[in-house]
């Protein structure tokens, strides 16, 4: 069972280049997608064979999230049901009998972290949602989460130290998320690879110099590893700043 996640830096221009050959050649079973930045109505998907689930921003052009399946879910949980956190289009939760799949586009703490506070509470938040949920059963977590979690998550973690994405606060609590019962399923296979991330700037040529971040991620309960077979980052595939990254259940 492959799962496919990929921040696209909007749906609608990632469409005009390459996305239909790229959809078509990883031929996910699920296929997340994050920063949509469009409406209900904006665009139409012809992808045959998969339901479509869409969370929308209230703000045009901005943030959102997708969620492409072959297999019905039971259920579809739109949010993280809170009302302070809940208009920006940000996760979509699948429900299916042995898992929860659940697809997230992480708020970035922004420039001069004006909105790391907005952040935290949605950290809070999130990990609280996602730890009912694994009450019930496991969970399958991917998406833009927006932190590189350790200093080999990124190219130049000195020089970024305190910046959106390599905070202090932003890295402790992906922690705190890990320690209440969750992996980070690349890092399981791959604890020390270096050199390998999933987001670059489009500035400085920084993909060409492979200057980049690890901020793309599929985390799961750690009860899961047993059926996990392989995580991956692809990076050979462009359209976007980020490239998508994958999960291999067995």
């Amino acid at each position: 069972m492959k799962f496919i996640s990929w921040n696209v830096n909007g749906l609608r221009a990632v469409v005009k280049k390459d996305f239909a050959a790229t959809f078509n050649k990883l031929d996910a079973d699920f296929f997340s997608i994050q920063e949509t930045k469009m409406q209900e109505g904006q665009l139409e998907l012809d992808l045959p064979g998969y339901h479509q689930y869409f969370n929308y921003a209230e703000r045009k052009g901005y943030s959102g999230t997708a969620l492409f399946a072959k297999q019905e879910p039971m259920s579809v949980m739109y949010g993280i049901q809170s009302d302070e956190f809940d208009h920006e289009g940000r996760a979509i939760t699948l429900e299916y009998p042995d898992f929860y799949l659940v697809t997230s586009y992480v708020p970035n703490s922004g420039a001069g972290l004006k909105r790391l506070d907005f952040r935290m509470g949605w950290d809070a938040a999130f990990q609280d949602y996602l730890s009912r949920l694994d009450k019930e059963k496991p969970v399958i977590l991917c998406g833009d989460l927006n932190v590189a979690h350790k200093t080999i998550d990124l190219k130049n973690p000195q020089s970024n130290h305190h910046n959106a994405g390599f905070t202090d606060e932003e890295r402790d609590s992906f922690t705190r998320f890990l320690d209440m019962g969750f992996m980070d399923s690349f890092r399981h296979f791959y604890p020390d690879m270096e050199d390998i991330y999933s987001w670059w700037s489009y500035r400085f040529h920084a993909r060409d110099r492979n200057a980049g971040w690890r901020i793309d991620y599929f985390v799961t309960s750690n009860r899961l590893a047993p059926k996990i077979a392989d995580s991956k980052i692809l990076t050979d595939i462009y359209g976007s700043d980020h490239c998508p990254v994958a999960l291999i259940l067995k």
